[in-house]
């Protein structure tokens, strides 16, 4: 670890809770600030209320999430900027991390870059007792687990290589786009996981079992961090471990600071234009309008 003289410096937003469309404007509004040079490497950690379902950039929305039973129980729709599959985000700590390229070890690479950033989360959950590693580490491969089969919309049916594992169960699920040489890396640390809700709302296609045959197959393909501490982690500890586990696994020195003006302005613009439209939710992979995208 480097010394206190060596750290470099990162900025760390503690956003509290807001809605889906509002998060994912921010973590972008971010992306762009730090693409465009005009904010340090940013830690983001921040709730969904009310809680959300965010949907991968290339997932399909029909047949994979049932939208008017996400309506009933009061949860947004969203669609997020990165890769993936769905999350139901409701009892978590969501981080972000924005940084260019060059601000991070193996930062050129996509699993370099998650190797490193997955450093501070393995430190955080250590801070907390629980042991994880990265699926790459823990020998995960593509396509393994009945639950992946059953549940093909949701996150965290199945491990990836670049999620945490715990004990075989996914316990952090992350995903990442890149824009002009800087990177979004956000991901879902459960602090409990409400099975019969992500069932309830992530059927699968076609509905190929009852919602609880779905539940107890995501239940032994996930795990939350309560479940893996054996007690209640609230969403401050959970946050605190956050920011002492960046901190040491990387070397840095996490100084608090809000968003910029600027940041805000993009967020709000955004929002209203991009991530709380049908256009953008309901479209697969949609391109878009580099003029809507705002000055940051």
């Amino acid at each position: 670890m480097a010394s206190s003289e060596q750290r470099k410096s990162w900025r760390l937003v503690n956003s509290g809770h807001a809605d889906a469309f509002d998060n994912m404007a921010i973590d972008e509004a971010i992306l762009l600030a730090c693409a465009n040079g005009h904010v340090a490497p940013t830690l983001r950690l921040y709730g969904w209320r009310p809680p959300g379902v965010s949907l991968g950039y290339f997932q399909e929305l029909a047949g994979e999430i049932d939208v008017d039973e996400c309506g009933r129980r009061g949860f947004d729709v969203v669609r997020r900027p990165t890769g993936g599959r769905a999350i139901l985000h409701d009892d978590e700590v969501t981080y972000s991390v924005c940084v260019r390229e060059q601000d991070i070890s193996g930062g050129r690479g996509v699993l370099s870059s998650y190797r490193t950033i997955s450093r501070g989360l393995e430190a955080a959950l250590g801070h907390l007792g629980v042991p994880a590693e990265i699926g790459e580490a823990a020998g995960v491969r593509a396509g393994r687990g009945q639950a992946a089969k059953l549940l093909p919309a949701a996150c965290f049916a199945k491990s990836s290589r670049a999620d945490l594992v715990h004990a075989g169960r996914k316990i952090v699920g992350s995903a990442q786009t890149r824009k002009r040489g800087a990177i979004l890396q956000h991901g879902s640390i459960p602090l409990d996981l409400n099975l019969a809700d992500i069932a309830a709302v992530m059927p699968g296609r076609g509905g190929l079992c009852g919602q609880g045959d779905l539940a107890g197959q995501l239940q032994g393909a996930a795990v939350s961090v309560s479940d893996a501490v054996g007690r209640r982690v609230d969403y401050e500890e959970m946050r605190q471990a956050l920011v002492e586990g960046f901190q040491q696994a990387l070397g840095i020195e996490l100084v608090p600071q809000q968003l910029t003006d600027r940041e805000r302005r993009a967020a709000e613009e955004l929002r209203e234009r991009k991530y709380a439209t049908r256009e953008w939710n309901e479209t697969r992979g949609r391109r878009w309008d580099p003029s809507l995208t705002p000055e940051t």
